[in-house]
């Protein structure tokens, strides 16, 4: 995401990681992920894995507050999606039966395409529980222009359609122009709290230098400030966290990011309000860098971004089932 709006600081320069992850899958996945990926293709059930990996808020940045407001332009992807234009937006209507019947998804689409219409509104400060941030950011977009905002509501579309069909219930934190922009990310939390989802998840696009690729799932840091709690739910949303990076490396193809988590497409912060003040099971998952050439391929093709919504749907029901 150009990092996670204002949940994101600028990414520091850094040189992208060599080494295991040029080589075979297994030493794509080290660790926890890879023994993860391993006991889920046998048929293993399993919960939370530990090792994962951390990073300082500079080093994982995805969304820069800095960056330049994208337009909603489709620049870079109208080819994909006049091919695969994805399920079309609307309200969440449950199927009448499924493995997960009476259960409740909360889907985030990191920024919203209008936020760069709205700059003092996403610019004004909000309580995160360890400090204030702002309300939200523009995210970022591939070099041919395309936002952000719209990959991360397209994904979501897929997302709930998928879900949908297993029987969850799911909402939307926004849906495009309903809110014109934002919402704030105090306010994004409280939208999972409030429909007490049993799990939420954030989606997004990095926005780091070009060479640096891969896929990371950020995990909530047990932190207590201020109005936030997340001691009772950083355990299950690192369980969460860990089937859905499982699940996505295996659908997609995306190797785990080269440039934070160790290579095992984990991350743990505590400077993300959406996080932070959120009081039921959530992560964010940073789906690919949209400023390096390769992984833009991959996020303006249609195809591959209903690949990532399989692989993150496949996540979320492992962990609601068990």
């Amino acid at each position: 995401m150009s990092y996670v709006g204002p949940d994101f600081d600028p990414p520091q320069p850094r040189r992208p990681r060599r080494g295991p992850l040029t080589v075979a899958l297994a030493a794509l996945v080290p660790g926890a992920l890879l023994g993860w990926l391993v006991y889920e293709t046998v048929g293993g059930s399993g919960g939370s894995s530990g090792g994962a990996g951390s990073a300082s808020p500079a080093a994982s940045s995805s969304v820069r507050a800095s960056a330049p407001p994208a337009a909603p332009s489709r620049t870079g992807d109208s080819t994909h999606d006049a091919k695969d234009p994805g399920p079309a937006a609307g309200s969440s209507a449950p199927a009448a039966s499924g493995p997960l019947k009476g259960k409740v998804v909360v889907i985030d689409p990191g920024h919203n395409p209008g936020n760069f219409q709205h700059p003092s509104e996403i610019n004004r400060q909000v309580d995160i529980g360890t400090n204030r941030k702002e309300c939200d950011t523009t995210g970022t977009s591939t070099n041919s222009g395309y936002p952000e905002a719209r990959f991360t509501l397209d994904v979501a579309h897929r997302l709930r359609t998928l879900l949908e069909r297993q029987g969850a219930t799911v909402k939307l934190t926004h849906d495009g122009d309903s809110p014109p922009w934002g919402p704030c990310v105090d306010e994004r939390a409280r939208i999972g709290n409030t429909a007490r989802a049993d799990a939420a998840v954030s989606i997004h696009a990095d926005g780091s230098a070009q060479g640096n690729r891969g896929f990371h799932v950020i995990l909530p840091a047990s932190v207590h400030a201020g109005g936030a709690d997340t001691r009772p739910i950083a355990g299950p949303s690192e369980d969460l966290g860990t089937r859905i990076a499982g699940r996505f490396l295996r659908l997609t193809g995306e190797p785990p990011s080269n440039y934070v988590g160790d290579g095992t497409g984990l991350v743990t912060r505590k400077d993300l309000g959406g996080l932070n003040l959120s009081t039921v099971p959530k992560v964010f998952i940073e789906c690919g860098n949209m400023r390096d050439t390769k992984d833009a391929a991959l996020l303006t093709s249609g195809a591959w971004r209903q690949k990532a919504a399989q692989g993150i749907s496949e996540g979320i029901v492992s962990f609601l089932r068990g």
